[in-house]
């Protein structure tokens, strides 16, 4: 199985944002949830609308982990999930398939890897990239490996470096900048 990468540029990110809008909102929706909470996509996939309708925060426990997580919602994502929810049954999944079933994680791999063509990327793009791309690019603007490390549950800021990509991107800087 091939590791997945996060979206690394900020462009990409909203090129594949505003692909995800004008096809479904649904899907825009669990990108732009994925990309600002950094959930893996069983916990996001797991959501009901009670979990996020007029909330402040997306509190769940973790289904990998088995871990509480209370998770604020920022300033994007409140009015975002107000208006999704606004017509929404407060017991229906958040994010529910054409056939009115919640959501898999197998339709939700089809559609985040079809808006990342569409928008001309070349990474390896999976569900979990939306984990990673919100590491990768949390990792970028606060440089705060040990708060991602606590985010992300990880046992070393090492395991969080490698798992967003850092390492593997300094390792290949490194080897442009050397020269003999």
């Amino acid at each position: 199985m091939a590791v997945v990468e996060p979206i690394r540029k900020f462009n990409d990110i909203k090129k594949v944002e505003s692909i995800l809008f004008k096809q479904n909102i649904r899907d825009f929706m669990f990108f732009v949830i994925g990309i600002n909470c950094g959930l893996r996509i069983s916990d996001i996939l797991a959501l009901d609308v009670k979990d996020v309708k007029n909330k402040k925060y997306i509190q769940l426990k973790e289904k990998k982990t088995g871990k509480f997580k209370k998770i604020p919602l920022n300033s994007k994502l409140k009015p975002l999930i107000n208006k999704y929810t606004k017509r929404l049954n407060l017991n229906e999944p958040l994010f529910k398939s054409s056939s009115g079933e919640r959501m898999n994680r197998f339709e939700a791999y089809k559609i985040i890897n079809k808006a990342c063509c569409l928008a001309g990327l070349n990474e390896n793009i999976g569900t979990h990239s939306l984990r990673k791309t919100f590491g990768y690019h949390y990792y970028k603007r606060f440089k705060d490996i040990v708060m991602l490390q606590k985010i992300f549950n990880h046992t070393s800021p090492w395991v969080t470096l490698r798992y967003i990509g850092i390492e593997q991107t300094q390792i290949e800087k490194s080897y442009l900048r050397f020269i003999l």
